[in-house]
């Protein structure tokens, strides 16, 4: 199979051995992964333990009726795609296994190209689902800065490091300071990995207490706790065969590390309340903006889980270390949030640009992402000047002042902006720059304010 290619995980349900066997060999030629039972019970009990995205169902399982097993299926794994498979095909029975939930049907004997064309179908559909998922969770949190194009020499072995590592499934830890995109390496490694057709999954461990944060790692069952009045498949079933991504994982309570810890050495854990264990299939990706050793000095981590997490490290450098990227990444926001705001002719003044680089960015890229929204909502014109910008860049030690080595003209221009940026009317800034608003006009055509 390509590397593009979705696999799948399937599950065969058949009381035939020999089906089995021949269905599943196919399968894995085209290399999915397969589990192959022969009844009811172990059909329920496999499902019940592992993240499935298709089934192949007979319809006669000894004394049991197959029909009977598709609900108990999407009971489990309500996205699983359930292919109806039998040697005696009638209209009423593939109308009532579409009725019970079914996505498909074959009847025996088959051909290797219905098999295909079935699993193609549903492959196809798991896809588009997984993606509406990733669209639905980034349509109000869309990310101009995910573009990792760098002159900057710190930055370009970052990238480089994550590109080499996402084509493992190796854990891996990164850690920076808050705003400067670990989220946004995290589903870049996703996105350069194998599993790329397969959900990302992000939790942010601070924003839930210790109970709520348990329930949306590895689930409940109903009655757990109170409020739990449904069963709760977890983050890490629903994100099977993909990449889940743990934001600040130096806030994780104490009471999950070890759970964590199980998770990750043998990939096994059981949902709240429930004393089944499951297995699953998950790339792990964490981020910190905390020094993860201190705390286990401070015996507010577990040494073990820190060793475990801390596999591969990628560091991700602060914007202010990235000075030669500032121009480029506002230039290419400013693009953005243009067309956003419909005016997609907007561009920065080299002095507005100038002051960008400049500033220390306590706030990183989120900070210079708001920064250039702000700007691109204010300003109605084409060219986006500093009077656009906050006043904490405006009063900042690097920008323009008098006695700096520049022309008079450009004091001038730069003392106006400041004016014009500090007052509530053009009538206040004429009267603070000592003229009358004729004046002031000219004065804004000159610069282009």
């Amino acid at each position: 199979m390509k590397m593009s290619e979705p696999t799948l995980h399937i599950l065969i349900v058949d009381d035939e051995q020999n089906i089995r066997k021949t269905l599943a060999v196919y399968l894995e030629a085209e290399g999915h992964t397969v589990v192959s039972v022969s009844n009811f019970k172990d059909a329920a009990m496999e499902n019940s333990l592992q993240s499935f995205d298709m089934a192949f169902v007979d319809l006669r399982l000894g004394m049991d009726n197959g029909l009977d097993l598709i609900p108990v299926l999407l009971a489990t794994s309500p996205w699983i795609k359930i292919v109806v498979i039998t040697a005696f095909a009638s209209i009423d029975t593939a109308i009532e296994a579409i009725k019970r939930g079914a996505t498909d049907y074959i009847p025996k004997p088959f051909t290797p190209a219905q098999v295909k064309l079935s699993v193609r179908k549903v492959s196809e559909l798991r896809t588009l689902e997984q993606r509406i998922n990733v669209l639905q969770t980034d349509l109000n949190n869309t990310n101009p800065e995910i573009d990792f194009t760098s002159e900057s020499p710190s930055m370009k072995r970052t990238i480089e490091l994550a590109r080499q590592v996402a084509e493992s499934d190796s854990i891996v830890l990164l850690t920076g300071e808050n705003g400067t995109g670990k989220s946004l390496i995290a589903r870049a490694i996703h996105t350069w990995s194998p599993r790329l057709h397969k959900p990302f999954v992000e939790i942010s461990c601070p924003s839930l207490s210790a109970e709520l944060l348990e329930s949306e790692l590895f689930g409940h069952v109903k009655g757990a706790f109170t409020g739990a009045v449904r069963d709760n498949p977890g983050r890490i079933a629903a994100c099977e065969g993909g990449t889940l991504f743990l934001d600040e994982i130096g806030d994780l309570p104490s009471s999950v590390q070890p759970k964590l810890l199980r998770f990750i050495q043998e990939r096994k854990y059981e949902r709240l309340g429930d004393n089944i264990t499951r297995k699953a299939n998950v790339r792990l990706i964490t981020a910190t903006n905390t020094d993860l050793e201190q705390s286990v000095k401070d015996h507010r981590f577990r040494e073990d889980l820190y060793y475990r997490l801390n596999v591969i490290s990628i560091a991700i450098p602060p914007l202010r270390d990235r000075q030669e990227d500032i121009a480029g990444l506002a230039r290419r926001m400013l693009s953005f949030f243009g067309r956003s705001n419909h005016r997609p002719m907007q561009r920065f003044t080299d002095e507005a640009l100038n002051v960008l680089k400049h500033y220390h960015w306590p706030g990183n890229v989120r900070e210079l992402r708001n920064t250039v929204e702000r700007a691109s909502i204010l300003c109605t014109a084409e060219l986006v000047g500093v009077e656009y910008l906050p006043e904490r860049f405006l009063s900042s030690e690097e920008s323009v002042r008098p006695g700096d080595l520049v022309s008079l003209e450009k004091l001038e221009e730069m003392h106006i902006r400041r004016v014009l940026a500090s007052t509530r009317s053009l009538q206040e800034a004429a009267d603070i720059l000592g003229v009358n608003q004729a004046t002031l006009w000219r004065w804004r055509k000159k610069y282009n304010i």
